[in-house]
């Protein structure tokens, strides 16, 4: 007796404690707790940490994180306004401040994660479909470019280097999505702090025709450096003939005056040592005339001269002597 007495204090005392086990529960500081009564949420959710007393077996503890939660999107192709395909990918922290509606609409944290995906995405999109690209990428107004002081006025014109006007900016873009994305997220006891732009780029298909744009501007502004370049070496070398030219006839005019100064003092002596007597002007009409027998006479050259000539004068009165000179002891 005392047997059976022992086993069912035994029994007991076990469905005691598994009784008190299914009763108590702990609330952590990062957590809110919503009990469910055969699937259905009874009373008011706990926000508060500690050591807590629910109906034991029926009721089951649901707990929701309080953090601020992160939600990073998967990049996404979308046209912008002026019809270029960019990439966008964005980042957003969120917190629950309802519970109850977060949890009677959501669940848990994945099917909150997805709503998250389509509610952001549907409303970046419209955001991104009604600005122009620049709109998304700039973030001020007022900002002036630090333009090339070397450019032309007609590269100028051709706003080469210039920044684009806008209206409103990145900023102002992201607060649009953030005031239209925090109305919606809010029936599901969802809070919105924050969300923002983490990458924008050009579509795959788009970036090859945008670089090379970018790539024919640089271009452009290199060949007029070139061409530049190339005129300044043009009109270098172009003085540098016209400094040759200058130098060699001013040498050339200095040799040929040099020259003539001395061809002329030359015959000054020559007149001066000639013309002393009619003998000496005789010798010198002579010696000249053997200078041009030896310029023009060679071994087997043959002339034809006239009778009056003076070279056939002197030919004719020139004898050749036969007696072998006689060398000096």
């Amino acid at each position: 007796m005392k047997s059976y007495l022992v086993v069912g204090s035994s029994i007991l005392a076990a469905l005691g404690v598994l009784t008190l086990y299914s009763a108590l529960y702990t609330v952590n500081e990062v957590e809110q707790v919503v009990i469910t009564q055969f699937g259905k949420p009874v009373g008011e959710p706990i926000r508060d940490a500690g050591i807590k007393l629910k109906v034991p077996f029926i009721q089951n503890v649901n707990s929701i994180d309080k953090r601020v939660l992160e939600w990073e999107g998967t990049p996404s192709d979308m046209p912008t306004k002026d019809k270029l395909y960019i990439s966008v990918s964005l980042y957003a922290r969120w917190q629950v401040t309802d519970p109850l509606q977060y949890f009677l609409r959501l669940g848990d944290e994945r099917s909150a994660q997805s709503r998250l995906d389509d509610i952001f995405g549907s409303e970046t999109r419209n955001a991104v479909a009604t600005h122009e690209l620049i709109e998304i990428i700039r973030t001020t107004k007022d900002r002036q470019p630090l333009r090339d002081a070397s450019l032309t006025q007609a590269e100028k014109e051709q706003n080469i280097g210039s920044l684009v006007p806008i209206t409103k900016g990145r900023l102002v873009v992201e607060q649009d999505i953030f005031d239209a994305a925090a109305e919606k997220v809010k029936v599901f006891g969802i809070e919105l702090m924050d969300i923002r732009f983490k990458r924008i780029n050009y579509n795959e298909s788009v970036r090859p025709k945008i670089y090379e744009r970018m790539i024919s501007e640089r271009r452009q502004i290199a060949e007029r450096f070139l061409s530049e370049g190339k005129g300044e070496a043009a009109r270098i070398r172009g003085n540098r003939e016209r400094d040759l030219d200058k130098i060699q006839s001013e040498a050339y005019r200095e040799v040929v005056e040099i020259r003539g100064k001395a061809d002329a003092k030359a015959a000054a002596i020559y007149a001066s040592a000639y013309n002393q007597n009619e003998q000496a002007v005789a010798f010198y009409s002579f010696t000249r005339s053997l200078q041009a027998f030896e310029q023009t006479l060679g071994q087997n050259t043959t002339l034809v001269l006239s009778t009056d000539s003076e070279l056939f004068r002197y030919l004719q009165h020139t004898q050749v002597s036969q007696t072998p000179l006689k060398s000096k002891p």
